[in-house]
């Protein structure tokens, strides 16, 4: 199969002149291996991996051995099964200075990154990879950086086709593993259950001490039923037959594996009554549209929460944006006891720009009235608009547009 070149790749390389350990995290099968082996190609660099029994227990009970037969410059592939290697790696780091001598890959594990940040700190530099985007998919980089301004977005609309709904929900339907890809309905089907059944209850079980892997199965097909919604800890307890505190352990452990992740609601003083409960997405939709049993592009496209899927599938997409650009940006999402909501501020330094997502290709343009509440804040309140499947740039007022949603 083709490679795909990672929006991360850039991001990887410039941080690997600088760091002498870089450790990329990110879910099973998204890619991580395949972007580090791919990178390393022409180079004199060893490759190991800790699925490997016999290479897991070499480094976890004598490290020293480990390192004078896997010798760096070196790839050590799921590395949080032997967390036991980051004191020799600190020793290692001690005795050159040479940048980029340690590749790791592993999962976004709690105990694990706390080890590391501890043990390594100033010396490694720690990156996520998410299945990928549709823009990856499409081949496309734009030039310029995301602004949300009309003058940015005309830019990015000569790099690209127009916006097509069956194009974007077969992103939607299909996610964006590597492996899937190319696969039919079938294959496609098959794939997520071995991805469910295998990996991901493996990992639970390994990483996260879960004996209950009947019911981990109800409440991570509860949290795709919830995709888009505000977390709610008691319909997701009551629906797995599990208790809250398990439930908001278990939604803990799918974030640090890579698998979802909570937007969190704004918060202003300025701003009173806001909601503090945070909404819940997950990284891949294809996974999430797996799990809620949609059997085609078509009947997801057309069904009840085909909007909320939109929705999961914009604000993934601009999380990956922000996970892979130079200029990091917080996101968060707008509600108050008046149920009045924004679906998410990009917050870049002082600036928000406020932005709702519409699966429609004709909004109202009369959403934008609600981003009126930001002259209550103290920050400046930049360019934004309606995410939607309108083909083309269209200006709504002088800091709002109609965006095509292929334009993040």
């Amino acid at each position: 199969m083709q490679y795909i070149r990672r929006k991360l790749e850039r991001k990887f390389l410039h941080m690997n002149t600088f760091f002498k350990v870089i450790l990329v995290t990110g879910a099973r099968q998204v890619g991580k291996t395949t972007m580090l082996r791919r990178l390393a190609e022409g180079q004199n660099r060893t490759y190991v991996t800790l699925d490997n029994i016999m290479a897991r227990d070499l480094a976890k009970t004598d490290p020293v051995l480990f390192f004078q037969t896997f010798k760096p410059p070196v790839i050590i592939d799921e590395v949080q099964y032997a967390p036991e290697l980051f004191g020799q790696i600190k020793v290692l780091c001690e005795e050159s200075e040479e940048p980029g001598q340690f590749w790791l890959t592993g999962s976004q594990q709690f105990s694990m990154m706390k080890n590391v940040r501890e043990t390594l700190a100033g010396r490694i530099g720690i990156l996520e990879l998410h299945s990928l985007s549709i823009a990856e998919k499409d081949g496309v980089t734009f030039d310029n950086p995301l602004d949300f301004s009309l003058a940015c977005l005309q830019a990015r609309q000569k790099q690209v086709n127009k916006n097509d709904v069956i194009h974007v929900f077969d992103h939607i339907w299909r996610g964006g593993m590597p492996q899937v890809l190319r696969a039919d309905a079938e294959q496609r089907e098959e794939y997520f259950s071995a991805y469910v059944n295998t990996y991901l209850m493996r990992d639970v079980t390994d990483l996260g001490g879960v004996t209950d892997t009947l019911r981990f199965g109800k409440f991570l097909t509860a949290c795709a039923a919830l995709v888009a919604e505000q977390v709610n800890c008691k319909t997701l307890a009551d629906t797995a037959e599990i208790s809250q505190p398990t439930a908001k352990e278990w939604l803990r452990l799918l974030e640090g594996l890579g698998i979802v992740f909570l937007l969190r609601p704004y918060a202003n003083n300025a701003l009173k009554r806001l909601t503090k409960t945070p909404k819940l997405y997950f990284y891949d939709t294809g996974l999430a549209a797996h799990l809620s049993m949609w059997p085609t592009r078509e009947t997801l496209m057309n069904g009840a929460v085909s909007g909320r899927f939109f929705e999961n599938h914009v604000i993934s997409e601009l999380m990956k944006h922000y996970t892979y650009a130079p200029q990091k940006a917080n996101m968060t999402y707008y509600r108050d006891s008046n149920a009045k909501e924004v679906n998410i501020f990009v917050e870049q330094g002082n600036t928000i720009h406020p932005l709702e997502i519409k699966k429609s290709a004709n909004p109202d343009r009369r959403e934008v009235k609600k981003f009126s509440l930001l002259d209550k804040v103290a920050a400046e309140r930049g360019c934004g608009g309606i995410i939607c499947m309108c083909e083309e740039v269209m200006p709504i007022d002088g800091k709002d547009c109609f965006i095509p949603c292929n334009l993040i």
